[in-house]
């Protein structure tokens, strides 16, 4: 799937489940705390928006980003082809991050392939409340900061932290002593949301 076939089909996502919530766009928009204008431009298809806005939408619609991007409907076994999960994020060195497989609600489970380019570096705000994370590094290293902790990770390291307080992933230098050249990063990360609520109360269908 292409970016401009991805942002069509987050868009068809988006306003079909705010439709079946009976939600209009300022009811999403103000849930999700996002700005009315940009909800219009997702939902249209028009713009590609960031991993907070889909994690906001998603929460916000009670989905989990996994079902938002249609990755999964629960089928006995699901394939996803290499370099054909969705890119979410690109870095402006290169990088970039792959929402490769996932579950859907109540318990929604996300697994991500990231990579960073030297210079990459990527800010994850805060998750809902229990959600928590686990990294383990493939290639490279990575320099993880959650809240005021900072660890650099090196190849075969991993860690697991709360998803619930600010933390970046950051391209870092190898400890690799056998070269000096710079290392792509590359790591594996996955997000575990419990109980993600259904959202509650209807509104008059808006536009």
């Amino acid at each position: 799937m292409d970016l401009e076939d991805m942002t069509a089909a987050i868009g068809k996502a988006v306003r079909n489940a705010r439709l079946a919530q009976g939600w209009n766009l300022d009811r999403l928009a103000e849930r999700a705390g996002v700005s009315r204008r940009m909800l219009v431009q997702v939902e249209q298809g028009q713009s590609n928006p960031t991993i907070a806005s889909l994690l906001a939408l998603s929460d916000a619609l009670g989905l989990g980003l996994p079902q938002l991007m249609a990755i999964t409907n629960e089928p006995t076994l699901e394939v996803t082809r290499d370099r054909h999960a969705p890119v979410l994020w690109q870095g402006q060195a290169g990088g970039h991050a792959q929402l490769v497989a996932g579950t859907a609600p109540p318990n929604v489970v996300e697994l991500w392939d990231w990579t960073l380019e030297p210079g990459d570096s990527y800010d994850g705000g805060p998750h809902t409340p229990g959600t928590r994370e686990l990294i383990q590094v493939r290639e490279g290293a990575v320099r993880l900061t959650v809240g005021d902790h900072t660890e650099i990770l090196n190849t075969g390291d991993s860690a697991s932290f709360t998803g619930t307080l600010p933390h970046t992933y950051a391209w870092s230098q190898s400890d690799n002593k056998q070269t000096s050249a710079p290392v792509t990063a590359r790591f594996t990360l996955v997000v575990l949301e419990p109980i993600l609520r259904e959202p509650t109360g209807k509104e008059p269908e808006g536009p």
